[in-house]
């Protein structure tokens, strides 16, 4: 389970899911970022530019995780405010950057916004990322859909939108699933943070009801490209 050896081109992104929860490891040409590194070994990252935290909850934040990635890359770590606070005393302040929801980091030429997210957290976001070729990136966390989402969809809808189906995050399922997609409005929707029977629900769901947007069913642990 590793994106070393991949080398995406100019418009492209490699990707895994290398986790049952929100984790995602995304490279583009210049940078890798890894969001929500838990319950995994953190020796499996041999290489990391910037970490990203939707919220404190233990399968979306790791402390111990996220210190060795830090020790051994040097990476920025953006992160909730709640998030934010527990990491203060282990990343160095420059670079470790706090999201609140509208807030925009910039690193090297990628482009982090933190966007709304509906999750029974202390202060959860999504978020919006920009890779240096203008590809964006949807990573929705544990969130159920919220009416704010659609602002996403009409001013900055993404290429490809990674979006929660299930269990175990309270309150999500494939339909809640089509109603982020519906108002975030990517050409490409894959379902994660669910068994394999919600995420092909998801895909079927899609298929019949957003027949435009190409639905993308994945393996944890295996690696993807996109487009």
């Amino acid at each position: 389970m590793s994106l070393e050896k991949v080398s995406p081109k100019k418009g492209e992104i490699a990707f895994i899911w290398f986790n049952a929860y929100a984790g995602v490891a995304i490279k583009t040409p210049s940078k890798t970022l890894l969001i929500d590194p838990a319950e995994i070994d953190p020796k499996t990252f041999k290489s990391a530019d910037i970490i990203l935290i939707t919220h404190e909850h233990g399968d979306h934040l790791d402390e111990y995780v996220i210190k060795d990635i830090y020790k051994r890359t040097n990476c920025h770590v953006i992160a909730d405010s709640t998030s934010y606070r527990r990491l203060k005393d282990m990343i160095a302040a420059d670079k470790l950057l706090e999201a609140p929801v509208g807030s925009t980091h910039k690193i090297g030429n990628i482009v982090v916004k933190a966007e709304i997210c509906k999750h029974p957290a202390a202060s959860p976001v999504t978020y919006l990322i920009t890779t240096e070729d203008g590809l964006k990136i949807y990573h929705s966390a544990d969130s159920q859909p919220h009416p704010d989402m659609k602002q996403i969809g009409d001013k900055n809808p993404p290429d490809i939108a990674f979006v929660t189906v299930g269990a175990p995050a309270p309150g999500t399922s494939p339909k809640t699933g089509l109603e982020i997609v519906k108002m975030v409005k990517p050409k490409t929707a894959v379902p994660y943070h669910a068994p394999k029977t919600e995420l092909k629900t998801f895909t079927e769901l899609l298929a019949k009801e957003m027949p435009t947007v190409r639905g993308m069913l994945i393996e944890i642990g295996k690696s993807y490209k996109y487009p």
